[in-house]
């Protein structure tokens, strides 16, 4: 059996839970990620010859019984679920109904979770055969391959499974070095699903998502992403491979409003950016388009980031002290954050900032400092959450070992709602504190008077983020009035 019937498959959850961001959960400003890591994964499947049917069921809106009904019919072979820390059991139970209705198909879970917690995870369900572990494309293809044909799991690197009672764990698999041999995701959001869906309150809708590298070398103690999937080495797809993808896009997606580059890093090698930029230009890609980058970039790649289309970015400030930004070992200057907003400001470009609190050292007034610069920069866009820890982090362990983490239960990662909770606390102010304090910190950010005329005004000029700032403040407003606890 050559041929495989594999559902991919991000389960049902929370209404508009959105699994695949870095802090997975329902946002006040109603993001929804496109779930790219499954979606690459689903492209190797498809280009190694199998039948794919890939369900974004949260994205989607649908429940478990609005997905059973789209899964009757194809009786697969192989089912994959993507997890995440606040709905692993969720996640567990899904396959569990899932391997009632087809007995025959091999359970296998990949993700943050599930590479984190490895052993615990295999305990929540004797239907968990196997766990692809780490960066899942290839292992997934090797697996099918092995289940089709028959073979010794353990060939396969970067898989966990189950074998005479006990838990075998292969080696880690070596990460992908040649990314262009990947097919292009956006041929498979193409096939399977809704751009539409889909929504970043920073990029203009609709937007489509795609990686050009995976990777980042800073060890950011809180990172989940870069511990668990993409790895600590960077890797790049060629600048023609992306430039080909981006004129797909242009062509294929006439609906499509922006681009999102969701690198960790779109700037890490500011020569090849350059380039890319360049090509941009002269390939006549007109889309506008977001990244994430860091605030150490220089003035001269976003002049040519703004030349080529960049109309936002994503910047991970974390914090206005400078003792914390070194204890999450962040390698950048509070004064870096003040240059870049200079730069990003003379240019046009805007750019979404992200503050958290409760880090390592973190009081009252060092919470205040981070406030306040915010309000010196002047970000488009804010938010303020407290630290996010999650099994596989550094910061994880830290807080566990000095007793600053409240709770380990998974359930309790997410409020009744799916909103983020908080479960740290620092020296001088408990959980409920911190919360108070970002709810606090979020109107006294949005509720000036002169961030209120300066979107006023903004709006005016560009009629598209009048409608991206109206989209997002229809759920986000009655979050900023009412109290998180």
């Amino acid at each position: 059996m050559d041929r495989m019937k594999i559902l991919m498959l991000n389960p049902p959850f929370l209404k508009r839970f959105s699994r695949p961001q870095r802090n997975p959960g329902v946002t006040r400003s109603d993001t929804m990620y496109y779930p790219y890591w499954m979606a690459y994964a689903t492209g190797v499947l498809e280009k190694a010859g199998h039948e794919v049917r890939f369900y974004d069921a949260p994205a989607a809106g649908w429940d478990y019984a609005d997905l059973e009904t789209r899964v009757l019919d194809f009786k697969p072979d192989m089912i994959v679920l993507d997890t995440s820390t606040p709905s692993i059991y969720n996640d567990a139970k899904v396959l569990d109904l899932l391997k009632g209705k087809f007995p025959q198909a091999k359970g296998v879970m990949v993700g943050t979770h599930a590479t984190a917690m490895t052993d615990e995870t295999f305990g929540l369900s004797k239907n968990i055969d196997y766990i692809a572990r780490g960066e899942y494309d290839y292992t997934l293809r090797d697996l099918a391959k092995l289940i089709g044909n028959g073979g010794d799991p353990a060939a396969v690197e970067g898989l966990s499974y189950r074998h005479n009672g006990a838990i075998e764990h292969n080696q880690a698999r070596t990460l992908i070095e040649n990314l262009d041999d990947i097919p292009y995701v956006s041929e498979v959001y193409k096939r399977h699903l809704n751009i539409r869906d889909y929504f970043n309150p920073d990029c203009l809708f609709p937007n489509v998502t795609i990686l050009t590298g995976r990777g980042c070398p800073y060890r950011c103690t809180f990172c989940l992403w870069t511990a668990t999937l993409s790895g600590y080495k960077t890797r790049f797809r060629s600048v023609d491979a992306v430039l080909d993808e981006l004129m797909y896009i242009q062509k294929n997606f006439p609906d499509a409003r922006a681009v999102f580059f969701e690198d960790d890093i779109f700037t890490i090698n500011e020569k090849r950016c350059q380039e890319l930029c360049e090509g941009m230009i002269r390939r006549g890609f007109k889309m506008k388009w977001n990244a994430n980058t860091r605030a150490d970039v220089s003035g001269e790649t976003l002049k040519i980031m703004k030349k080529a289309g960049c109309r936002a970015l994503c910047v991970g400030f974390e914090t206005g002290n400078q003792e914390i930004l070194d204890a999450y070992g962040k390698r950048i200057t509070v004064d870096k954050f003040y240059e870049f907003s200079k730069n990003a400001h003379k240019l046009g470009i805007h750019f979404h900032g992200a503050f958290i609190v409760g880090g390592p050292g973190e009081t009252r007034t060092t919470m205040e400092r981070t406030l306040k610069l915010a309000q010196d920069i002047k970000p488009d866009t804010a938010q303020f959450y407290p630290l996010m820890v999650y099994p596989g982090t550094v910061e994880y362990e830290r807080m566990k070992a000095k007793g600053m983490l409240v709770s380990e239960k998974y359930e309790d990662y997410l409020t009744p709602d799916g909103l983020h909770n908080c479960l740290i606390r620092t020296q001088d102010s408990s959980p409920e504190e911190l919360v108070r304090w970002c709810d606090s910190a979020r109107r006294r950010f949005y509720l000036r008077p002169s961030y209120i005329s300066y979107k006023l005004v903004q709006g005016l000029k560009d009629k598209d983020e009048m409608k991206r700032t109206l989209k997002a403040f229809r759920v986000f407003m009655k979050y900023l009035v009412k109290p998180s606890v």
